[in-house]
C-alpha cells in the first residue's frame, strides 16, 4: 500500500511538471525566448554536442551571440560567453535535443520545482513543520520573490546550485553521506557560489573523518573532471581564458567592492564625482576583505578545529553569506542562499506568533521587489540592489549567534 501510495505521489508529480512544462512553451518561451543566462549555457552546449565546437572557441561564442541579439555583440554587450566549466555540458545533453523554446520552458519548470524541494529539505532539516498559512507564504515566497524570480526568469543556472548545496546539506543530516559527497560535486558547475562552502565541508569531513561523504565528492568531481579532459582535452584552459575576460565587460564586483568603489558619499576631486573619502575605495575595499575572510576563518577554526559542533549550521550560513559579499562577482539570483538562515529564524519566531512570520515573508517578497522598480536605470538593476540583503544577513546571524549555537532554532 505504501509503495503504491509512492509511485500515485511520484505520477502525479511528473504529470504536474509535464502540463507546466506544455503551458510554460506555451504562454512564454514560444512567444518571448529569454533566458539568457539559460541560453548561453545551452547554447554553448549544444555547440559541442551537435556542431562537435569548443564550447569557449569564437564560432561558439559568436553563435551565442547571434541566438541572444541577432548579430555579434557590440563592445559595450555582455558577450554571453558558455564561461562554465565543461563539464556543465553533461546535465544539459537533454535539453539540447529539443528545440531552445522546449528547453528553456523545461529548464525553468526544474528550477521552479527545485526551489521547492529546496525549501522542504530545509523545513524537513531544521524539523519544522510550519502551519499551512506560513507553509503557503513560504513556497510563493520561493518563487515570487525577487530573487528567485529575477533567476527563474533569467534561467540562472546560480538558483540549481543553490539547490544542491541544499541537498547537500540536508543529506548530511541525514548521515547520506554519498549522495552528499555527489550533490556538492555537481554543485561546483559555478565554482564563484561554492568556493568557499566546497572547502569548509570538505575540512569538515575529513576532520570529522566522514570518509564517504569526502570519498564520493572527489569520485564524483574525479569523474566530472575526467571525463570533461577526455572530450575536451584544452577545456580547461579555454575556460580560463574566458574568466580572464570576464571583469571587462562586468562593470560591478562584489557587494563589499560597491560600498568600497561607488560614489556614495563626499566628491572625488579627480573625476569631480560622488565618492568614498576622495577615493579611498581600494583601500577600504581591502580591508573589509580581509576582515571578513579573518572573520571566517575564525569561525571555520570554532566548528572544526575546536568541533564546537553545535554551531556547525551558523558557521555554513555564515560562509554562503561572506560567499556573496566578497566573490569578485556575484550576481542577486545567488542570493536565494539567504533563504537558508531566514528559514531558521522564522521557525523561532513562529513559535511566539503565526502573524509575524507571515509579516515577514511578505517584506521579503515585496520590498526588494520595490527596491529593484525604484532604482532601475536603462533596464538594469541599480548597484544599490546588491548591497542591503547581504549586509542586513552578516549582522543578524552575529546578533542572534547564541541562538543558533544554543542549537534553539534546530530543537
Amino acid at each position: 500500500m505504501k509503495t503504491r501510495l509512492s509511485l500515485s505521489i511520484a505520477a502525479a508529480i511528473i504529470m504536474l511538471l509535464i502540463l507546466n512544462s506544455v503551458a510554460t512553451y506555451s504562454l512564454l518561451t514560444s512567444r518571448w525566448p529569454g533566458h539568457n543566462d539559460f541560453m548561453s549555457r545551452w547554447e554553448g552546449a549544444r555547440s559541442y554536442w551537435q556542431d562537435g565546437l569548443n564550447p569557449y572557441n569564437a564560432q561558439a561564442s559568436l553563435q551565442i551571440q547571434e541566438a541572444i541579439y541577432g548579430r555579434a555583440a557590440l563592445p559595450s554587450e555582455d558577450p554571453g560567453y558558455f564561461a562554465y566549466p565543461f563539464y556543465t555540458v553533461f546535465p544539459l545533453w537533454p535539453l539540447v535535443q529539443v528545440s531552445y523554446g522546449w528547453a528553456s520552458a523545461m529548464w525553468m519548470v526544474l528550477l521552479e520545482a527545485s526551489l521547492i524541494l529546496a525549501l522542504v529539505l530545509l523545513l524537513n532539516h531544521i524539523q519544522w513543520r510550519p502551519a499551512p498559512l506560513i507553509l503557503g507564504a513560504l513556497i510563493l515566497g520561493s518563487l515570487l520573490a525577487y530573487y528567485p524570480a529575477r533567476g527563474l526568469l533569467l534561467g540562472q543556472p546560480g538558483l540549481a546550485v543553490y539547490v544542491l548545496e541544499i541537498v547537500c546539506l540536508w543529506a548530511l543530516g541525514q548521515k547520506r553521506y554519498g549522495l552528499a559527497g555527489a550533490a556538492l560535486a555537481l554543485s561546483t558547475i559555478k565554482p564563484q557560489m561554492g568556493y568557499l562552502i566546497v572547502p569548509f565541508l570538505l575540512l569538515w569531513g575529513l576532520v570529522t573523518q566522514h570518509w564517504r561523504f569526502v570519498g564520493f565528492f572527489t569520485l564524483t568531481f574525479g569523474l566530472l573532471m575526467g571525463l570533461s579532459f577526455l572530450l575536451m582535452p584544452s577545456w580547461f584552459g579555454d575556460w580560463l581564458g574566458q574568466l580572464s575576460l570576464y571583469t571587462g565587460y562586468t562593470e560591478l564586483g562584489s557587494p563589499v567592492w560597491i560600498v568600497s568603489h561607488y560614489p556614495w558619499l563626499g566628491i572625488i576631486p579627480e573625476t569631480g564625482k560622488w565618492g568614498i573619502l576622495g577615493g579611498f575605495g581600494g583601500v577600504i575595499e581591502a580591508i573589509l576583505t580581509i576582515g571578513l575572510y579573518g572573520f571566517l576563518l575564525w569561525s571555520w577554526f570554532t566548528a572544526i578545529i575546536q568541533k564546537k559542533h553545535e554551531r556547525f549550521l551558523w558557521v555554513v550560513a555564515l560562509t554562503l553569506t561572506i560567499t556573496h559579499l566578497v566573490a569578485p562577482r556575484t550576481a542577486t539570483p545567488h542570493y536565494v542562499v539567504f533563504t537558508l538562515p531566514l528559514i531558521v529564524w522564522l521557525k523561532d519566531i513562529a513559535r511566539k506568533s503565526t502573524i509575524f512570520p507571515l509579516l515577514i515573508i511578505l517584506l521579503v517578497i515585496v520590498l526588494p521587489w520595490m527596491h529593484f522598480m525604484l532604482t532601475v536605470t536603462n533596464k538594469f538593476e541599480h548597484p544599490a540592489v546588491y548591497v542591503p540583503i547581504p549586509f542586513l544577513t552578516l549582522a543578524l546571524l552575529w546578533v542572534t549567534r547564541q541562538q543558533w549555537w544554543g542549537a534553539s532554532a534546530l530543537e
